[in-house]
């Protein structure tokens, strides 16, 4: 059943074909959108290319192993603050101090029930990203209830398509953060191959429109030239 943590991207690197299609299935049962590394290398490349919410990380992937792609991860401020769950046939003590102690917020030993894992991850989310498994959001004078998809600025009500709820959801989640079009296409309309990056333009535009009827509020939405688009007040 989906959740209102859905709009978390959650990186996969592991190894074991067959536990990657069962992790995928039952991430993506729960609505998140899900990257898939085979060796910590791409892993690496993958954290950069599209920074994840949470990464699940096998100890023993090749390339680069577990403990150091965790280590090179906390090491770089751009991805220190990135939840990282260990994945690992290691079950001894000794072990879940060397993952801990490089940086895991959480250490699941494989056998493991998918249930758990899900009830593990939001529960780092919880911690780590608390907007993410928030039932409402609220930057500047915004506020969107995820429970009823009402949207309101200054405590009027905002009629909003839902296309522009979800990217106003995904800003809303990542104040202050550019992303490209590219980025907002995977994140907002996923796996439709169908859609321009130029249309990214027309739905802001839309949002735009709807969030600043009114002639005296500031635009929350900043372009930035040849990089794309972040939610932030007009005056910061």
């Amino acid at each position: 059943m989906a959740t209102d943590s859905g709009a978390a991207r959650i990186l996969v690197v592991e190894d074991e074909p067959d536990l990657v299609t069962m992790l995928r299935y039952n991430l993506e049962r729960e609505d998140f959108m899900v990257d898939t590394a085979a060796d910590g290398e791409e892993g690496l490349l993958l954290v950069k290319e599209r920074p994840p919410d949470l990464v699940l990380l096998d100890w023993m992937v090749p390339l680069v192993s577990g403990i150091e792609v965790c280590r090179q991860l906390r090491r770089n401020p751009e991805t220190r603050d990135v939840p990282i769950i260990m994945l690992t046939a290691r079950g001894e003590e000794g072990d879940r101090v060397r993952g801990l102690g490089a940086g895991a917020d959480d250490y699941v030993t494989k056998p493991f029930s998918p249930r758990e894992l899900i009830a593990r991850i939001h529960a780092v989310l919880r911690r780590a990203r608390p907007a993410l498994e928030a039932d409402t959001l609220s930057f500047a004078d915004l506020t969107m209830d995820l429970a009823t998809h009402r949207v309101y600025r200054g405590g009027e009500a905002i009629e909003l398509r839902p296309v522009e709820f979800r990217l106003l959801r995904f800003f809303l989640e990542h104040p202050g953060r550019v992303f490209s079009r590219e980025q907002l296409l995977d994140a907002v309309w996923r796996d439709d191959a169908f859609i321009e990056p130029r249309t990214v333009d027309v739905h802001i535009r839309r949002l735009r429109k709807a969030l600043n009827r009114e002639s005296c509020r500031g635009d929350v939405i900043r372009t930035v030239r040849s990089a794309g688009y972040a939610l932030e007040p007009e005056n910061a």
